[in-house]
């Protein structure tokens, strides 16, 4: 009993440590993102009268999110100086793989520690069910097209950050004995989700939980 939950809390902190790694955490190395719209990636540059430019444009990061979100990211980012908005969208990616990929292969270790109680409830129960009909998922998420800040606000010390992802997913259901009953992995379907991600700014816990799901 206590080698297991010495193991218990050793994958505790190793799930904390990736996510902290990833959602968020600045270093003090890395180049200030730059906080640009979808819209305004498009938009032209603005020309006085005379025709000279009002003023110059940065470089594009490559960070997109709608305009809905910037009040909530800059409000984020000024109430936590360690919060990175760039290194947030790589982590997220990240986690949208891993939360994924454990809920296909049942692992609710795992997932406890990466979504909040409701959601986490909701992957239990669709596990549960899985599993007690005798189906495995042979899942892949071939690729994410795209992740969008879709929005963000702070309430108190707490920041919610909306994320869409566009991603191409083959999905195969399989029965106790292996056999394909659904789906195929020769051909990829786009999925569009908008998940919801939350942390307690000032915390001890670096995580940020997945705390909805929702379809775009």
């Amino acid at each position: 009993m206590t080698i297991e939950i010495v193991l218990l809390a050793m994958v505790a902190l190793f799930v904390g440590l990736r996510l902290y790694s990833v959602l968020g955490r600045r270093t003090g190395h890395e180049q200030q993102p730059i906080l640009r719209s979808a819209d305004a990636a498009a938009a032209p540059e603005p020309v006085a009268p005379s025709g000279d430019k009002i003023a110059e444009r940065p470089e594009s990061s490559g960070l997109a999110f709608e305009d809905a979100a910037a009040n909530g990211i800059r409000a984020i980012a000024t109430a936590d100086p360690a919060f990175d908005v760039g290194r947030f969208m790589e982590g997220a990616e990240a986690a949208y793989r891993m939360i994924l990929e454990s809920y296909w292969r049942g692992e609710r270790e795992e997932l406890r520690h990466l979504a909040g109680t409701d959601v986490f409830a909701s992957f239990e129960a669709a596990m549960a069910e899985r599993e007690a009909a005798g189906h495995t998922l042979d899942n892949r998420l071939v690729a994410i097209e795209r992740a969008m800040i879709q929005d963000a606000r702070l309430l108190g010390r707490t920041a919610e950050i909306d994320v869409r992802f566009d991603a191409d997913i083959a999905a195969v259901t399989r029965d106790k004995d292996g056999t394909v009953i659904a789906g195929t992995l020769s051909d990829a379907i786009p999925t569009h989700d908008v998940w919801t991600f939350r942390r307690t700014l000032g915390s001890s816990d670096p995580n940020w939980l997945l705390v909805d799901t929702d379809e775009a």
